[in-house]
């Protein structure tokens, strides 16, 4: 028997971004590393239990002593998903910038400014400056940047003050210091 009326929710669907993409791939790998540490620790002696970690859900081991063992926080922990926009700022700006272009893809010619804008050489500024004194466009478009800019890294400083990670911690200046960079350029642009 066919379904009627359920094309309505084909209609709606739309392909994953790139970024998304590229998170379910870091995901992937991820599970792989700890099926395949999981494997050496299973070949050392090692016992897979019934239960899993309360922390991120990875099944547990236990050694010879009985000492608890979870492959993803106590090995992978360290490791940085490279392509999450929630822990590392080159993905979260990258996030940003392609959200920015699907929204409004007939202003792709607007000049991007992302972590790489310091190498932008002197004269390169000053012709970019002298576009956007002229066009208003560009000028609100640096406006809402610096704005952007400024949120993020006042959330970044509020989440700072609350983590007692250091990785985190790190992050989260590293986040800082990319967007500080981010508004000088962006500064200078306007000026």
């Amino acid at each position: 028997m066919a379904l009627q009326g359920g094309g309505d929710d084909d209609d709606s669907w739309s392909p994953p971004s790139e970024s998304d993409l590229k998170i379910l791939r870091a995901r992937r790998e991820r599970q792989d590393r700890i099926s395949r540490l999981m494997g050496d620790y299973l070949l050392k002696g090692y016992k897979m239990l019934g239960d899993s970690c309360d922390t991120c859900g990875t099944i547990l081991l236990q050694d010879r002593q009985k000492k608890l063992l979870c492959v993803s926080c106590q090995e992978l922990d360290s490791d940085t998903e490279k392509d999450n926009p929630v822990l590392n700022p080159q993905a979260a700006l990258s996030q940003v910038r392609e959200h920015q272009l699907s929204l409004h893809p007939c202003q792709v010619n607007t000049p991007a400014v992302d972590s790489q804008a310091a190498s932008i050489t002197r004269p390169t500024l000053n012709n970019i400056s002298s576009i956007s004194d002229s066009n208003p466009v560009a000028s609100d478009t640096i406006q809402f940047s610096e704005s952007a800019l400024l949120e993020k890294m006042r959330w970044a400083s509020l989440q700072l003050q609350e983590t007692p990670s250091v990785e985190y911690s790190a992050q989260l200046s590293a986040l800082i210091g990319t967007c500080a960079q981010s508004l000088r350029s962006l500064r200078d642009l306007h000026h």
